[in-house]
């Protein structure tokens, strides 16, 4: 049997020492994701009943169930390149936002300006090269403003995962132009340690 490697190891003892992993596995959620976005709910009213929601960054599904719970009668698409977990009808397609199947599969399911929040949980695979991995996670969040220009009714919200660094004020700058608020809040279950913050946007202009 190949021997687990030592970040392997560190990451299975994080896991079993983090509070919030050993309650999502005890509520039987996918992931400890779930309490991210409850507690940016809770605070920020984001979700309730017949809502049209994008999801980017879907997988594994940690979002994708709690949204599912929020918005009876309403309507979710969720996107990811790897497989969501789904529990109830939502609208899953796999791949990357930006590529041409995908932004079809999309445009026949949503018309533009028809939606009501778009969430983005997208992260970069990460490379080690702080500068490299900064980028990357900035282009994902310029993919998800994208989304929100393209798919948001007026007063739609967004919701985008970003790491403090450089490009984060030019970013907030930027969607500050098109929406009457946008904050950064770090939800309770983000690690103390970790760069990860959420930009919340409120009001969209358009």
């Amino acid at each position: 049997m190949q021997s687990m490697s030592k970040s392997s190891k560190r990451w299975l003892d994080r896991q079993r020492r983090d509070p919030y992993a050993r309650r999502a596995k005890a509520e039987s959620n996918v992931s400890r994701a779930h309490y991210k976005l409850e507690d940016l709910d809770r605070r920020f009213k984001l979700l309730q009943r017949n809502m049209r929601v994008l999801e980017l960054g879907a997988a594994p599904g940690g979002w994708t169930r709690y949204v599912e719970s929020r918005i009876a009668g309403g309507l979710l698409v969720a996107i990811d390149p790897l497989p969501i977990s789904v529990s109830g009808v939502v609208h899953t397609i796999e791949g990357r936002y930006g590529d041409a199947e995908v932004d079809e599969a999309l445009a026949a399911l949503v018309q533009e300006a028809s939606l009501h929040l778009v969430l983005s949980d997208m992260a970069p695979n990460i490379s080690g090269i702080r500068a490299a991995d900064q980028a990357r996670a900035m282009y994902l969040a310029d993919m998800a403003l994208d989304a929100a220009r393209r798919y948001l009714q007026p007063e739609g919200s967004l919701v985008v995962k970003i790491f403090q660094g450089a490009g984060v004020d030019e970013w907030m700058a930027e969607a500050r132009g098109a929406f009457e608020k946008v904050v950064l809040a770090k939800p309770r279950a983000s690690r103390p340690e970790s760069r990860e913050v959420f930009a919340v946007a409120r009001g969209f202009t358009g």
